[in-house]
């Protein structure tokens, strides 16, 4: 699926955009579920729907979410409970797309989506994913769909290349597990900041450690994101997923392995959430009338 140079151009940046990631059917679909839940939650004042597997609820909006302004800002799974974002996280290009990454034996994580909806306040710190699900190696890659075209006004991914080959930062602050990176870090790397533009339907791969944030969505326009991640067969979780489904594991490329690859010779162990996303943990509350 990926050319020589677009392979390289991942290694050595730690992200990569291609266009036409699903087709159009595909990607219609997803929009078209996304936007039915998008209308379930304008009847709901707190986080809601079909339980995770670890007992959390699988919708999440921000405080400033209305029936008139709803503001879901996170599914989690949705692999779990919709035959549509099943089938593009276990059989879609992007799979083999991860494949030329890290294949050919590819195995499936977890998947969530990030949604940020016209007068959404949802904002990401600074923080590379390796710190929320440490492995026994890197080779992890996150595939971000966009499902909604991705502009500098409503809410781009941004990242800093190259910060993947660098150490992993702390995701804690003192002894509290903040989730972003402290701020003297954010402000040595934010002049490295590079922001990821695309139209629906591209995806960005990134890579586990490379650092990435993004702003508030101040335009007209929805920024939906479909977030995948799977890692090298030979990679091991070394924590409890943030966000567990029985699906984790499965192989979705290839064959499976019972041997572990070691690479890390020290990682910093997340704490669990237990609210319905990672947005509180960095600080966000979840909608609550209660």
């Amino acid at each position: 699926m990926l050319s020589s140079e677009q392979i390289d151009s991942f290694w050595q940046n730690g992200y990569l955009t291609v266009e036409n990631a699903v087709n159009s059917e595909q990607l219609r679909q997803l929009r078209t579920q996304l936007n039915s839940w998008v209308d379930e939650s304008r009847s709901h004042s707190t986080p809601f729907g079909p339980l995770t597997l670890d007992g959390r609820a699988r919708f999440d909006m921000g405080q400033e979410h209305s029936p008139e302004q709803p503001a879901l800002r996170r599914v989690n799974n949705p692999s779990d409970i919709s035959k549509d974002y099943f089938a593009v996280m276990s059989d879609a290009a992007t799979v083999d797309m991860v494949c030329d990454l890290i294949g050919p034996h590819v195995k499936f994580h977890h998947c969530k989506i990030n949604l940020k909806l016209p007068g959404s306040n949802t904002e990401v710190g600074y923080h590379q994913d390796f710190g929320y699900t440490p492995h026994t190696n890197d080779d992890v890659v996150t595939a971000l769909l966009m499902l909604d075209d991705m502009t500098a006004d409503n809410g781009c991914l941004n990242v800093v290349p190259g910060s993947h080959t660098g150490p992993v930062h702390s995701l804690f602050n003192d002894t509290t597990f903040v989730g972003v990176v402290e701020n003297s870090v954010t402000q040595r790397l934010r002049p490295q900041e590079v922001p990821i533009y695309g139209d629906a339907g591209s995806v960005c791969l990134m890579h586990t450690r490379l650092v990435h944030g993004s702003a508030p969505n101040h335009s007209p326009q929805s920024r939906a994101l479909y977030i995948c991640v799977y890692s090298a067969a030979d990679a091991f979780p070394l924590a409890k997923s943030p966000m567990a489904n029985p699906n984790e594991g499965i192989i979705v490329r290839g064959e499976k392995t019972r041997t572990a690859r070691l690479s890390e010779s020290q990682v910093e162990l997340p704490e669990q959430p237990t609210s319905a996303s990672f947005f509180t943990v960095i600080g966000q509350a979840s909608k609550d009338n209660t």
